[in-house]
């Protein structure tokens, strides 16, 4: 983790932005004033975390990120993710495995919602340059038209579309730091649902290659081989314990009736994975 990357947010439970029925809900913004006023106490706690993750101080450093995250106004959501995610790379160290996936699902919340805002953002600048382009057409002159069309401004030249690219690849960057601390914990939670969001993370990582250093590079595809066959032990181990129980509770209920759970069996689809009760006969006198 780079120091210009290291920006966790919060407590050991970091809190969570904009509530997901609120999204649509206009925030209130503070004026350019205030903002870069908060976002420059923001950024000095972010430095002295900075230093304390560096120092191997882990639990002080969340605790600073913390306050980097109280101070930032709860609408930068792309500087709001960077303190997330390397709040997870806290926890990481500290080996909280469940806090790790909760700081890093909340900053790619919060790059998923900011990509949506940059999209929306691209689609009417572009919207509206090719109305411009239109407009700028239909008033040419007639000696400009016979000199011949202008020299077309490419894409590249555009500030707009730089900074659009630029953004992008920075939400590109983090949202790889935040998959691979994400996944990582997911992996040693262990369990049928964290080994199985675990897959979900390495396999979105290996379509994010440009993104990937060697040494992630090779523990993507290592965890892509070995945590498949570990989920889908747990999914039978945890179904198994779970009918264990259905059939002591059954069997309780299914007593009066001089039945039990051994008139039913249990039958896995093998296509779909999923089961099925089948009655096979029995019952009391």
């Amino acid at each position: 983790m780079t120091a210009s990357d290291a920006n966790p947010p919060g407590s050991k439970t970091p809190p969570s932005d904009v509530p997901k029925e609120k999204e649509d809900v206009e925030i209130e913004r503070f004026s350019p004033e205030e903002e870069t006023s908060m976002v420059t106490v923001s950024n000095t706690h972010k430095t002295e975390a900075n230093a304390l993750f560096t120092s191997g101080k882990y639990d002080a450093a969340i605790t600073k990120y913390d306050e980097a995250l109280t101070v930032c106004p709860n609408y930068l959501d792309y500087e709001l993710a960077v303190l997330r995610s390397n709040v997870a790379a806290c926890h990481l160290k500290l080996e909280e495995w469940k806090e790790a996936v909760t700081s890093a699902t909340a900053a790619l919340d919060n790059l998923d919602r900011l990509e949506r805002e940059e999209e929306e953002k691209h689609k009417a600048h572009l919207a509206q340059k090719e109305e411009d382009d239109v407009v700028e057409l239909e008033i040419v002159s007639p000696g400009a038209a016979k000199a011949g069309p202008a020299v077309p401004v490419t894409e590249a030249e555009d500030p707009t579309e730089v900074a659009y690219k630029k953004r992008q690849g920075d939400i590109a960057r983090i949202r790889t730091k935040a998959l691979l601390r994400r996944a990582r914990a997911r992996s040693e939670l262990g369990g049928w649902s964290s080994l199985e969001g675990a897959v979900g993370d390495y396999t979105k990582l290996s379509t994010m290659q440009a993104n990937l250093g060697a040494a992630d590079k090779k523990i993507v595809q290592s965890q892509l081989r070995v945590l498949p066959p570990k989920a889908k032990a747990a999914q039978e181990k945890e179904m198994a314990e779970m009918w264990g129980k259905l059939k002591d509770l059954g069997n309780g209920l299914l007593k009066p009736f001089g039945l039990s759970t051994e008139n039913f069996n249990m039958v896995k689809d093998e296509k779909s994975g999923g089961y099925s009760m089948n009655f096979e006969g029995g019952g009391g006198k």
